[in-house]
């Protein structure tokens, strides 16, 4: 008889790990943004300031705060840029989707991040063609440089 597995317990230990890892890294980021987050670091350093005497403010005293913040700041730089590059890929697969349902965008455009720096120069210089012609049309049919129709009773709105 084979053992009872659960779906959780088919996935290999490198995807369970990588999950775990990005649901604690999660977890860490939006607890070291809350308000109650600095107040730990500022009653942190304010004990660290009190035992100044007691040590005598010397070198061991110094090196506690220092070793302290150099591992708090180094691991958070790692958390922090998990995040980051989970809330990017996030907003880039939200606009991909958002270009791919809309019938008169470019399919073109949807893998852009991939694309090598000299092919986003061309797209860019492209596109800047394209808001300069827009402009020059736009200045000579009487709208506004935001591509909205002016009525001559009303103001355009901001």
């Amino acid at each position: 008889m084979k053992p009872d597995r659960t779906p959780n317990s088919r996935q290999p230990v490198r995807v369970r790990l990588l999950g775990g890892f990005q649901r604690f890294a999660r977890t860490v980021v939006h607890k070291s943004g809350h308000p109650m987050a600095f107040a730990v670091a500022i009653a942190a350093i304010v004990i660290w300031l009190l035992a100044g005497p007691v040590f005598r403010f010397g070198n061991t005293w110094l090196l506690v705060i220092d070793t302290f913040s150099n591992i708090i700041t180094f691991l958070m730089i790692f958390l922090i840029r998990n995040a980051q590059n989970r809330e990017s890929e996030a907003v880039q697969l939200k606009l991909d989707e958002l270009i791919r349902a809309t019938k008169t965008a470019r399919n073109t455009l949807l893998d852009i991040e991939e694309l090598s720096t000299e092919e986003l120069d061309r797209i860019k210089a492209r596109f800047e063609r394209l808001a300069r012609n827009a402009r020059e049309e736009s200045g000579a049919s009487g709208s506004d440089p935001m591509g909205r129709e002016m009525k001559p009773d009303t103001a355009p709105v901001s």
